[in-house]
């Protein structure tokens, strides 16, 4: 989609939105927290965005520091408007990011983000349609990225995560106890990331999470945010598991559709099965915060598979894997099997310093692409990060963070030459909120 269309409805919706709010008025504001809007019949209206200038340094510690790759660009440039009805029970938002890098591949343009109608069924239970971020994925998916503790996401959540999907997602929360909660979530999605305006491949995808707060909730949205800004005057806690299964799965980790193909004999799409489960956790105290995850993903490769479609159309007969004709494992070798820990903690002092650090360790199958050389097997990375916060709240600050890379399996440059050595990855960012 052009960005110039994107715009367009952008201030369609919101002019939709004022023409049918009559009598609007602008609500007290709090940088950083969006424009907030009324109007008569309790409508509601947000307005907010971010905006994040990157840059990074990568090197390798046995190669001449000539051979530095240096990165400037826009990392995010996020408008996101929500509203909701005047009876309160429908809601809706719309996201998009005009830096025209996607979360799920920075190397193709994807400005729509969040487009869905939610509908509270009861004032436990709420049913949302459209395209959003899903459950099933890590709880660092849950955070919003202007909250994030360090400059980027964790390599568990590069390496498994879908990131976005379109369908039906259900969740509920639920009291059980003086100030215990439940929340349960089910997920129902086409399994192939974002909106498909091609050709729609494979089955379904359902899945779900569990989340248990045994402490009670925590303070503006605490749970969806990584630094403990609020400074959380009581311990809280939310603990969780996810589990999904993706019936046909036609790329890598199911970001996309129609990417990775294969046929039967009849010529007849015959398409892997993609399960992955999890289980993490977040903790807040008084400025301190952890967070852990864990995922593992499997695959169930058809029988009957005897063809794959080539990225020109064609189609091949072959799947060598070590000179040896051998499809399930040469399935498997392009999909993204293994597991992954990540543990990560921080401390933001009254200052609106924040320290904070990370450790994430990959654990590929022995076929998985996880082992490409180019692009992964690195099993360990550990990250140090200072992130200076201008306010009391995620309207602006600066971060910058450094991470070194463990190269002992093995790891190529992006024109598949091989490296000598390990790698460091120093980050720097920008984040300034309305």
């Amino acid at each position: 989609m052009k960005i110039h269309k994107i715009i367009g409805i952008s201030f369609l919706i919101l002019s939709f939105a004022f023409v049918h709010a009559q009598e609007i008025k602008l609500d007290t504001y709090k940088f950083g927290e969006g424009l907030n809007f009324s109007g008569e019949g309790d409508y509601k209206i947000k307005l907010s965005g971010y905006i994040q200038p990157y840059m990074e340094t990568q090197h390798q510690t046995e190669v001449d520091e000539l051979s530095s790759f240096n990165r400037f660009r826009m990392r995010r440039l996020r408008l996101r408007i929500d509203g909701n009805s005047g009876n309160q029970r429908f809601n809706y938002r719309f996201q998009v990011d005009l830096s025209g890098s996607s979360e799920a591949d920075a190397t193709t343009s994807n400005y729509l983000l969040d487009a869905y109608i939610s509908y509270d069924v009861t004032k436990k239970i709420s049913a949302t349609f459209g395209q959003r971020s899903t459950y099933t994925d890590n709880r660092e998916l849950f955070m919003d990225s202007k909250s994030l503790q360090l400059v980027e996401r964790s390599p568990l959540t590069s390496a498994f995560s879908t990131i976005r999907e379109f369908g039906l997602f259900i969740d509920g929360n639920f009291k059980t106890g003086k100030s215990s909660y439940l929340r349960p979530y089910f997920v129902l999605t086409n399994g192939d990331g974002g909106n498909v305006f091609k050709a729609d491949h494979g089955g379904i995808k359902i899945g779900g999470r569990l989340d248990y707060l045994p402490f009670g909730l925590f303070t503006n949205f605490g749970q969806f945010r990584q630094v403990d800004i609020v400074r959380e005057l009581s311990p809280k806690l939310v603990i969780g598991a996810n589990f999904s299964q993706n019936n046909g799965m036609s790329s890598r980790r199911g970001r996309e559709s129609g990417a990775i193909l294969y046929l039967n004999d009849n010529n007849e799409e015959s398409l892997p099965d993609y399960s992955k489960y999890g289980v993490d956790f977040l903790f807040k105290y008084n400025g301190f915060s952890v967070l852990g995850e864990y995922v593992k993903s499997k695959a169930t490769v058809p029988t009957d598979i005897t063809q794959r479609v080539r990225t020109d159309g064609t189609t091949s007969t072959v799947f060598d894997v070590n000179g040896v004709q051998d499809v399930e494992n040469y399935v498997k070798d392009r999909m993204m099997l293994g597991e992954a820990y990540n543990f990560q903690m921080g401390y933001i002092f009254k200052s609106g310093i924040s320290i904070d650090g990370r450790y994430t360790y990959l654990k590929a199958d022995k076929t998985s692409f996880l082992t490409n050389a180019t692009f992964y097997n690195r099993p360990n990375y550990y990250t140090l990060g200072i992130s200076k916060y201008l306010g009391r709240n995620y309207g602006a600050k600066i971060q910058a963070d450094y991470t070194f890379i463990d190269g002992k399996l093995g790891i190529n440059d992006n024109n598949g030459n091989p490296l000598p050595g390990n790698e460091t990855l120093m980050r720097i960012m920008l984040t300034v909120s309305f």
